[in-house]
């Protein structure tokens, strides 16, 4: 949500695949892709957010800490960030979601839009239920 100079994204692309190489993923037996390259997750998030309410995302507590730490009165991108979340996981169709403690909200989040999204248009995105690890 905060803007950074190409060059450091660029590197911080390749640093985090090796990192996720580095842990042992395979890539002979996991999809391994750059989600900024697939515009469904955009798409998608733009449907989503056109059925989740401003209060909503205003009561999301991470919104308001990020927020009071930055200068400015936060962006569009951090308000709206949880919705793309939620495109992200709604978009393959996930039962179940790892998360931390600190996502729990916007894996609810999630939750309620997958199920008003169901309401509204029929059954279409199962409703993801949190993994939560003990570390």
């Amino acid at each position: 949500t905060m803007p950074k100079e190409p060059a450091v994204l660029r590197q911080n692309i390749l640093d985090t695949t090796a990192a996720i190489l580095a842990c042992g993923i395979d890539p002979k037996k996991c999809f391994l892709f750059r989600q900024s390259l697939v515009p469904e997750h955009a798409e998608l998030a733009w449907i989503l957010g056109c059925l989740t309410n401003v209060p909503r995302l205003l009561r999301l507590p991470q919104w308001k800490m990020k927020r009071a730490s930055q200068s400015s009165e936060g962006t569009v991108g951090l308000l709206t960030y949880p919705v793309l979340q939620a495109a992200d996981i709604l978009l393959y169709k996930s039962t179940r979601v790892p998360v931390g403690e600190d996502q729990v909200l916007h894996l609810e989040l999630a939750q309620d839009i997958a199920q008003h999204f169901n309401k509204k248009y029929g059954e279409f995105f199962p409703v993801p239920k949190a993994i939560l690890s003990e570390l």
